[in-house]
């Protein structure tokens, strides 16, 4: 009887120590359609994305493809997803854990039209089915993966029937409390990893599968923060300032700055954010710390005051050691003496000069490094030489008139067009015609064109991207600075986009509030220059049409810069001046100074006696800036003919226009040359704008 009960307690024992030993295999079911499948992979029985996340789990794991292409979830789809053989293997399976990928067919228009309704019901019935073979198994649900522009369907009725669907895969995901798992973000701004819009290559298939991974894990990497967090950075003050970053799912972040203290934790998809309290400007270095468990991340030297971002194309990108002899002098000057003004310079990887690009910067691009990696720098004379001119005058400015340290991101490309920093979304649902076939879409500039197609010259990837394409200095410029705050922006560009006058008055609005939704400040402040003089027939009514759209736009504001110009040369070397205007913008709309910050502003025309009465806010003292007669003024009596009007200061604020040819004035323009030589300038010396307007029209 005890060698029974011995025999008895060494087998139970050798159980439990194999138990111990062999643990359970954790069997996961992927479902889905064609990406699931792995359509159009390259060996995709190795390299699908279930093969590549087995990989990753591991040997306690038995992954399985169960993805069907062509597949529906609709139930009344015309391929629903329950009828086929993989629907039937998986529930053989009894998977413990269900990753569900399905609805990127179901957008048909065999399909959403006529069942759209029914795939709330249809969803929760497909994950009733899986918890009817496992009660105990974990279901995670999808958002799907990206359709592209190039789609065939893409406008014809997919691009809104797929936001819809979306938005149902969410509600699906709040009524059942299941996992939601993003797969569209990872690959969204990856279009060079959908060859056909649709299916993703081994590439994409292996950020599909780090994506599922690190949602069944929480493992992110642990804590990371953005590029712009660095020591010598400089913190917006006077606003709710946001501090975010990622982290291993649930890990708890503590974050303190002077005598605040701020405690999250990260989420499922990893990410976290704290709020602290608005700063006061601090020129007394100080040290943020954010923490986790396994990791600590100080940042030292940190000054508090204005942040403000400088972008657009060569004219921004322009550095001081460009300038006049003189200018670059005094600016070095003043930079060796200001270590309060820090610089964070976004240097390109490869210029888009006339040059095919190397194998390896074209890799680059298409991973969206299109920047080296940059830190906050003090303003040393090395450091301010190769910064953008305009950009250190205005905060040069700033710094001097608030008092407070000043921090500049400059991530300017020369010859961008005004398409390439418009977000993706926007332009999708917005102005998609614009991202298609790059080489040859006469909606983009012929210059930009021609410089893709040399910079390019030694890609074999029919998908290869490009610095100039449609929303991508958005994704590669723009998207990695968004969880840092700022105040505003500053802009100088049009240069690319001055030979389509119509398609720059939808683009630019698009940019802006692309830019005002990606940082979170619908009211973010945005100035920007106005075009200035050279020998291209399209500017004068390009200038105008800026100077209509600063109007237009709230928040918005224009520098004139027509003064500066050079006649053959399309950078002017004047830049202190450009900057400082803008800074002066600033200080009025921004910071609540009372000054005068832009020349003459033409309100209104009226006829009197077969003259024209012109009358200016910010008109107080006007002046020729010269000392000669006004000039560049014209009228019209209607139609395309044009005549020289000779113009009289008549009092504070108004001009009065003659000219013997036309008896009855229509219309007035004013600086309508492509090299101007206008003149009006106001008390402050600043210059009126290129503008038209009709007589006696409001």
């Amino acid at each position: 009887m005890v060698m029974k009960r011995v025999v008895s307690f060494v087998f139970l024992l050798f159980a439990a120590v194999s138990t111990i030993a062999s643990p359970r295999i954790i069997r996961v079911a992927c479902v889905g359609d064609s990406v699931t499948f792995g359509m159009l992979i390259e060996d995709r029985e190795n390299n699908c994305y279930p093969v590549r996340l087995q990989q990753m789990l591991g040997e306690g794991y038995d992954v399985r493809n169960f993805g069907h292409s062509g597949t529906t979830l609709l139930r009344h789809g015309h391929r629903p997803y329950i009828e086929c053989e993989e629907y039937a293997q998986a529930m053989e399976f009894a998977a413990d854990i269900v990753i569900i990928h399905l609805g990127l067919n179901d957008t048909d228009p065999r399909n959403w039209p006529n069942y759209a309704d029914e795939f709330v019901d249809d969803y929760l019935a497909l994950i009733d089915d899986f918890r009817s073979v496992n009660p105990k198994c974990e279901i995670y649900i999808c958002r799907m993966t990206p359709i592209f522009h190039n789609h065939h369907r893409f406008e014809t009725g997919t691009r809104e029937w797929y936001r819809e669907e979306q938005t149902k895969i969410e509600e699906v995901a709040r009524r059942t409390g299941l996992h939601l798992i993003d797969l569209q973000e990872p690959l969204y701004h990856r279009p060079d990893l959908l060859p056909d819009s649709l299916h993703p290559d081994a590439e994409g298939a292996q950020i599909l599968a780090q994506t599922v991974y690190s949602a069944l894990t929480g493992n992110y990497g642990g804590l990371q923060m953005g590029e712009l967090y660095s020591d010598n950075m400089v913190l917006q003050h006077g606003t709710p300032l946001r501090i975010a970053g990622t982290a291993d799912a649930g890990e708890k972040v503590k974050v303190r700055f002077g005598k605040q203290r701020r405690k999250t934790v990260a989420q499922s998809d990893g990410e976290w954010e704290v709020i602290l309290d608005p700063l006061a400007p601090s020129f007394e270095p100080a040290r943020l710390t954010v923490s986790t468990r396994n990791r600590k991340l100080n940042f030292d030297n940190v000054l508090v005051g204005e942040v403000w971002l400088c972008s657009g194309q060569s004219n921004m990108e322009f550095q001081l050691c460009q300038t006049e002899e003189s200018e670059c002098a005094a600016q070095m000057e003043y930079a060796a003496g200001n270590p309060s003004v820090r610089l964070f310079d976004m240097k390109l990887r490869c210029h888009t000069n006339n040059s095919a690009w190397l194998q390896a910067d074209l890799d680059s691009v298409n991973r969206l490094k299109y920047y080296l990696p940059a830190r906050w720098n003090e303003c040393t004379p090395e450091a301010a030489r190769e910064f953008s001119a305009v950009g250190f005058a205005f905060g040069r400015m700033l710094a001097d008139t608030l008092r407070v340290p000043v921090g500049l991101i400059n991530n300017a490309v020369g010859g961008s067009p005004a398409e390439a920093w418009v977000s993706r979304r926007v332009l999708e649902k917005e102005f998609s015609d614009i991202m298609r076939n790059m080489d040859d879409n006469e909606l983009i500039h012929d210059w930009c064109r021609s410089r893709r197609k040399v910079n390019t010259s030694a890609s074999t990837n029919p998908q290869q991207r490009y610095t100039y394409d449609a929303c991508y200095l958005h994704e590669a410029g723009i998207l990695p600075l968004a969880d840092f705050t700022i105040r505003g922006a500053i802009w100088y560009q049009g240069e690319s986009n001055a030979h389509d006058i119509e398609g720059h008055e939808r683009l630019f609005p698009l940019l802006v509030n692309s830019w005002r939704e990606t940082f979170r400040n619908p009211d973010m402040p945005f100035l920007f220059v106005q075009l200035s003089s050279i020998e291209r027939p399209t500017w004068p009514a390009f200038r105008d049409s800026q100077r209509r759209l600063a109007g237009e736009i709230e928040h918005c504001d224009m520098a004139v810069c027509s003064d500066v110009g050079e006649q053959w040369d399309v950078h002017p070397r004047r830049k202190k001046v450009v900057g400082e205007r803008l800074a002066r913008l600033a200080l009025r709309d921004v910071y609540g100074f009372d000054i005068v910050a832009s020349g003459p502003q033409c309100i209104s025309a009226e006829s009197d006696d077969g003259d024209v009465v012109l009358t200016f806010c910010c008109g107080d003292m006007l002046h020729s800036s010269d000392g000669e007669a006004l000039r560049t003024f014209e009228v019209s009596a209607g139609g395309d003919e044009w005549f020289a009007a000779e113009a009289v200061v008549e009092c504070n604020g108004t001009l009065r226009l003659r000219c013997a040819e036309v008896e009855q004035p229509r219309s007035v323009r004013y600086g309508w040359q492509p090299y101007t030589t206008a003149n009006l300038v106001n008390g402050d010396e600043l210059p009126a704008s290129t503008f038209r307007i009709g007589v006696g029209v409001e």
